[in-house]
């Protein structure tokens, strides 16, 4: 009996582990396009090549090696995977999201 419950407290750390693993993966960096004028958070960001890096729920923007805007955001899972990097502009030329060419997941960014 001792055996059973040992083995059976073993894999409800493992389990418990595998599902923390994704919150400690390291920061996402993507180099992103903007087609036009956009805003993420509070900045205006021109047309152009930035860098996109997403540490947990925290996007920072880079244009040469110099952090332009932050904002906070989420990961959500999408139905089906994107054909092409994208970034989603709403109205106001606000950036929604961004899209991740392979992947279901996309990451809001919050206004």
């Amino acid at each position: 009996m001792k055996v059973q419950s040992l083995v059976r407290s073993a894999a409800l750390v493992a389990a418990l582990v595998a599902s923390t693993v994704p919150a400690f993966s390291k920061p996402l960096a993507k180099t992103i396009n903007i087609s036009q004028n956009a805003k993420v958070g509070k900045a205006d960001l021109q047309a152009g090549e930035y860098r996109l890096l997403i540490d947990g729920n925290k996007a920072t923007i880079i244009k040469n090696k110099t952090a332009v805007a932050e904002s906070e955001g989420r990961w959500e899972d999408r139905d089906a995977k994107s054909s092409y990097d994208a970034v989603l502009l709403g109205e106001n030329g606000q950036v929604k999201e961004v899209r991740f060419s392979g992947q279901k997941r996309v990451f809001i960014l919050s206004e």
